[in-house]
């Protein structure tokens, strides 16, 4: 017998971004599903619900590969795939493996022969670059920065010399009850003709992306306090 497929399946970065989030394809894929491996069984089962499941719920087969099940073994994931079940993967927000720990869940799939299908959906990393105004032929995501105060501003001022040295974006995020901080830091640590965008919110209502100069920033500077966002350094 032939394995089934993992499907990929996106998440919606907000609330109330569903519409901007799913394609009729996705809708059709997960009225065909039985079978999901998510982050947070939570945000996917309303995903679901808003995306337009027509099956029960209670019917489902739902995995949780999230934090505090990662050491788990993860054996029982792939039963349904190697049986000839199709099944989705799916991340807290944005999209499977991207930034996220489902990785891990596509690396074992190829690693089992089990084909591996990625649908459309919202990337806040490539919504972020997009918008930024940044080389978008060259780039670099570094996830989170170090806690350290010092280590952090190392950093920063390593990916300021590296964005001008290449010619390449530099994009990273911060746990979102650290964004102020974090800004605060760019600012001192850039130089004044550096441009920095910062993307918040991406795809809610109140949805923030603008590109200054580390000068503009430091005449306004935006309240980021438990908001998502991502910061992107660029220097020609």
């Amino acid at each position: 017998m032939l394995p089934g497929t993992l499907y990929l399946i996106p998440v919606p970065l907000a609330e109330d971004a569903s519409a901007k989030s799913f394609t009729p394809y996705l809708v059709d894929t997960i009225n065909h599903i039985k079978e999901y491996i998510v982050e947070n069984s939570k945000t996917a089962r309303r995903f679901l619900k808003e995306a337009g499941l027509k099956t029960p719920q209670s019917e489902l087969i739902v995995h949780d590969y999230g934090k505090h099940n990662r050491d788990s073994n993860t054996t029982d994931f792939f039963k349904g795939l190697l049986a000839g079940n199709d099944v989705g993967l799916m991340s807290e927000a944005g999209c499977p493996g991207v930034a996220d720990p489902g990785a891990e869940i596509v690396a074992m799939a190829h690693k089992k022969g089990i084909k591996v299908v990625p649908l459309v959906g919202p990337s806040s990393i490539l919504l972020a670059l997009m918008a930024s105004g940044f080389n978008g032929q060259s780039f670099t995501f570094h996830g989170y920065l170090p806690i350290d105060k010092l280590q952090r501003a190392n950093k920063i001022k390593e990916l300021e010399a590296l964005a001008e040295r290449h010619n390449q974006t530099q994009l990273f995020i911060e746990t979102p009850f650290r964004n102020n901080p974090m800004l605060e830091e760019i600012l001192r640590s850039c130089n004044l003709q550096t441009r920095l965008c910062i993307a918040c919110n991406l795809t809610a209502d109140d949805e923030f992306i603008q590109t200054k100069t580390i000068l503009e920033w430091k005449k306004q500077i935006p309240e980021l306090h438990k908001k998502p966002a991502i910061f992107l350094i660029y220097k020609q």
